[in-house]
């Protein structure tokens, strides 16, 4: 009989040994996610995540770092909250901060933009919040331009329209990933910048927008953003369109001082109805 238990006994530690290689195999390839915030692959590429993996978002009406999704948006776009989140692979902790919103409570921010879920999002790969009323986007990490919804304020005080008459509403127009409001030049020219000095003595005022055109929102044709060089700098365009910032801005998300100056139409914003810059 000893033979007999002994075979036994090596079966059943044979047997062991195949369920917990397999258990490592599925561990290693089906890991479970521990990280309150991730980076996960959407059909339009990866985005930030939270709870359950559903997908998070940002809403053009805070570009100015405020939240103002409030009252019944929030029931349709629950906010996002984690006191001290852990990070998943490729994302920085640096860029997330917490908001204490008008109504007392506290929100996440990612790179200053408030976070949100979405309700009718189901499943952890859903987006079907993006670009819902052309104000909401998947938040993602390589976004090189957003969209801004609010009233454009010159630096006269006065209010005024996309199209640079004086008047109230909110404007969509395009911002950096940050939220500065990024402007076209009237006078320029097709992928040409006529504004810019050899020795960028007038870039102070008037920053070049940057850079390389990674992401964009999906509601934007990324066909129609470029780069030229300006006196060896790069910058990006839109619409053909030389983008800028504006100095007296001081770097603050949300500001649209020029819209006035030094008269309105000279500087404008732009978005998706601006036409094309002429050759």
């Amino acid at each position: 009989m000893r033979p007999f238990l002994s075979k036994t006994r090596s079966l059943s530690l044979t047997a062991l040994l195949i369920v917990a290689s397999l258990a490592c195999k599925d561990a290693v390839e089906n890991p479970t996610t521990t990280t309150d915030l991730n980076l996960e692959t959407t059909a339009l590429g990866k985005a930030l995540t939270g709870d359950g993996g559903r997908v998070l978002y940002v809403f053009a009406g805070d570009a100015n770092g405020t939240a103002n999704c409030t009252g019944n948006c929030l029931t349709t776009w629950p906010l996002y909250y984690k006191e001290t989140p852990t990070m998943g692979n490729g994302l920085t902790a640096a860029d997330f901060t917490t908001i204490t919103r008008a109504d007392g409570a506290k929100q996440t921010a990612y790179k200053g933009w408030p976070l949100y879920y979405y309700k009718n999002d189901t499943k952890a790969d859903d987006i079907t919040g993006e670009n819902v009323g052309d104000l909401w986007r998947i938040a993602k990490p390589n976004y090189t331009v957003l969209v801004a919804s609010q009233q454009l304020t010159g630096l006269d005080g006065k209010t005024y329209t996309f199209d640079a008459k004086e008047g109230t509403g909110n404007s969509l127009f395009l911002t950096d990933n940050v939220g500065r409001t990024l402007y076209a030049f009237a006078p320029d020219k097709k992928n040409k910048n006529t504004y810019t000095k050899a020795d960028f003595s007038n870039n102070g005022t008037w920053p070049l927008f940057e850079g390389t055109v990674e992401d964009v929102p999906s509601t934007l044709n990324k066909a129609d953003f470029s780069t030229i060089t300006v006196f060896g700098k790069t910058q990006i365009t839109y619409k053909g369109w030389p983008l800028y910032y504006f100095g007296p801005d001081q770097g603050q998300r949300g500001n649209t001082k020029v819209v006035s100056v030094p008269r309105p139409g000279v500087w404008p914003v732009v978005y998706k109805t601006s036409p094309e810059a002429p050759n």
